[in-house]
C-alpha cells in the first residue's frame, strides 16, 4: 500500500505548489499555479455539537493573524510573541526587511529576525508592540477534526475556510522550486492558495494546529489536498530560532506510520502500540543501525512509543551526534539497535 502511494506521491511532486505571495499569480501564472478559481474545494459545513457557525471562533482569532508583505509579494502570519510574528521562510526569503498589516487595518515595520529553510520557518519582530499572542495547540489533531485557515490568499486579507484534518505526518520529496523536502506534515482539505504561506490553520476553538504551507493544485489532477505545518513543530523551531538563530534538524532517516488495530489484524503484527516503519532511507542513521522496513519503534531513548508523535518528539529532543537506544518489534523478537542521530540532509 505504501509503494503504491509512494509512487502515486512522486508522480505529482513537481506540482507541489508552495503558498507563495499573491504577485505569483497575478502575474503570468504557471500550468501549476492556481489561480482565484482553482483553490482547493472545502468539505461542507460540518460544525461540530450542532454549531452553525464559526464567527465567534474567528473572531477571537482574527487579532493574531497578519498579512505579511514583502517587495516581491504577499502572505500570512501569526502573531507568536507580544510583538513577534511567526510565518514561512519562503514567504520572506532573502529579504530581511518586511511590512505587516494586522487585522484592524494597521501596518508596521518589521525585520526578519532568523530564518530556517528545512522547517521553512521564520519570525519577524515587528515595530509594533503588545500584539495579541495566538493560542498554539502542542498536541496533534485527528483525522476528521474540523479546521479553519485563516491568512490572505491572493492578497485577501483576513480572508476563512473551512474543511477538516484529512492526514497526519505526511512526506513530500523536493519539489522543484525549492530543493527541500517537506516532512511530518499535516494534510487539510481546508480551501488554500498562494498567499495563505504562514497563516494560521486553527481547531473549531480557536487553537492553532499548523501554519499553512503547501498544496496540490487541481491541475495536477488533486483535490482539496493541502499542507501545513503541525504547531508543535512550529512552536519548538521557532523558540530556536528565536534563542540562538538557527534550527540543528536532528535526522532518523524513516518514514512512520501509525499501527492502527486494522493494520495489526491484517498483516499479524505481534505488538499493541508502536510505530510502524513504512521507509528506511539508504544510508541514514536507522538504516545503518539496522532498522527495516516492517518494524514497529517501540520505545526511544529508553521512553515508550505510544504512536509516531511520541518518536518525532523524542528525536527532536536530541542532538546530530548522539546515540540513541531504539528498541524495534520485527516478528516475534525484539531488537535493541543503537541509532547515531544525524543532522538532516541540506
Amino acid at each position: 500500500m505504501w509503494t503504491s502511494f509512494g509512487r502515486a506521491l512522486a508522480a505529482v511532486v513537481a506540482a507541489v505548489v508552495l503558498l507563495l505571495g499573491a504577485s505569483a499569480c497575478t502575474g503570468s501564472p504557471s500550468s501549476n499555479q492556481a489561480s482565484p478559481d482553482q483553490s482547493s474545494p472545502g468539505a461542507a459545513s460540518g460544525a461540530p455539537s450542532g454549531a452553525t457557525s464559526y464567527a465567534d471562533v474567528v473572531e477571537r482569532v482574527a487579532p493574531s493573524a497578519v498579512t505579511v508583505r514583502t517587495s516581491d509579494g504577499v502572505g500570512s502570519g501569526v502573531v507568536f510573541k507580544s510583538d513577534v510574528v511567526l510565518t514561512n521562510q519562503h514567504v520572506v526569503g532573502t529579504q530581511s526587511q518586511v511590512t505587516v498589516r494586522f487585522a484592524d487595518g494597521g501596518s508596521s515595520p518589521g525585520v526578519v529576525l532568523a530564518a530556517d529553510q528545512i522547517s521553512d520557518l521564520a519570525v519577524i519582530r515587528t515595530d509594533r508592540k503588545n500584539l495579541p499572542v495566538a493560542d498554539f495547540r502542542k498536541d496533534l489533531s485527528r483525522p476528521g477534526d474540523v479546521v479553519l485557515a485563516i491568512g490572505s490568499p491572493l492578497g485577501f486579507e483576513n480572508t476563512v475556510s473551512e474543511g477538516i484534518v484529512s492526514g497526519l505526518h505526511r512526506d513530500l520529496p523536493a519539489s522543484e522550486n525549492k530543493g527541500q523536502p517537506l516532512t511530518d506534515l499535516l494534510q487539510t482539505d481546508a480551501p488554500i492558495s498562494p498567499g495563505n504561506s504562514g497563516g494560521a490553520l486553527v481547531d473549531a476553538s480557536g487553537k492553532v494546529i499548523g501554519i499553512n504551507e503547501a498544496y496540490i493544485p487541481p491541475s495536477a489532477g488533486a483535490v482539496a489536498i493541502g499542507f501545513a505545518i503541525p504547531s508543535g513543530t512550529a512552536v519548538d523551531n521557532a523558540d530556536k530560532l528565536m534563542s540562538t538563530g538557527r534550527v540543528d534538524h536532528p535526522y532518523l532517516g524513516v518514514s512512520l506510520g501509525d499501527l492502527t488495530p486494522s493494520i495489526r489484524d491484517r498483516f499479524g503484527v505481534k505488538v499493541d502500540h508502536g510505530a510502524l516503519v513504512l521507509g528506511v532511507d539508504d544510508n541514514g542513521p536507522a538504516a545503518v543501525a539496522g532498522m527495516k522496513v516492517g518494524d514497529v519503534i517501540v520505545r526511544v531513548d529508553n521512553k515508550d512509543v505510544r504512536g509516531v508523535e511520541d518518536v518525532l518528539t523524542a528525536v527532536r529532543s536530541t542532538k546530530p551526534g548522539q546515540q540513541v537506544p531504539v528498541t524495534v518489534a520485527r516478528g516475534d523478537q525484539r531488537q535493541d539497535l543503537s541509532v547515531t542521530i544525524a543532522p538532516r540532509p541540506q
